[in-house]
């Protein structure tokens, strides 16, 4: 799976550019996100429960594939580290970080789609040089929720370590 979407990542970036590109991998990512979040938020719904955040449930793992995961505080906020990300390691194994980490994006798209209130957003992710991934649950602005509405507003800057050059 990880493998097809470095596969189409590239394809897109060769054949369009980098901008066009990368605007077509995000525009993907972020529709893959929303069906995961709208499912989890559907499931959620139909047990009677409302869909706060720390309701959210999926098929897929809660934060990816990994070895293991621990909670901590940094600046007194709580956050999930997750430690041997499969998808990081093979990204960057493969010298294809930066391409790979537009597949994190699906984080925030898939919170976002199940509640617009909150995202959840990388702090620090294996893609992106990090030893370990790392994840906090934040308030969305009016503005996030507006460009994330949106099907032709950029959307990247809402995780601001997945969209550093």
């Amino acid at each position: 799976m990880f493998k097809r979407h470095l596969s189409f990542a590239k394809t897109l970036i060769n054949e369009l550019g980098e901008e066009k590109g990368t605007e077509l991998i995000l525009k993907s990512i972020k529709d893959y996100g929303r069906r995961i979040g709208e499912e989890a938020k559907n499931a959620v719904i139909s047990q009677g429960l409302d869909n706060k955040p720390e309701n959210y449930r999926e098929d897929l793992p809660l934060y990816g594939m990994h070895d293991g995961t621990e909670m901590v505080e940094v600046d007194g906020e709580k956050r999930i580290r997750a430690y041997g990300c499969v998808m990081g390691e093979l990204w960057n194994e493969l010298g294809e970080g930066k391409i790979g980490r537009y597949y994190c994006f699906v984080d925030p798209a898939k919170y976002m789609a199940f509640n617009q209130n909150s995202k959840l957003i990388h702090t620090k992710a294996l893609p992106c040089g990090d030893e370990y991934c790392e994840f906090v649950l934040r308030q969305t602005t009016e503005q996030e929720k507006d460009d994330f509405s949106s099907t032709n507003k950029d959307w990247s800057y809402m995780d601001k370590r997945l969209s550093q050059k």
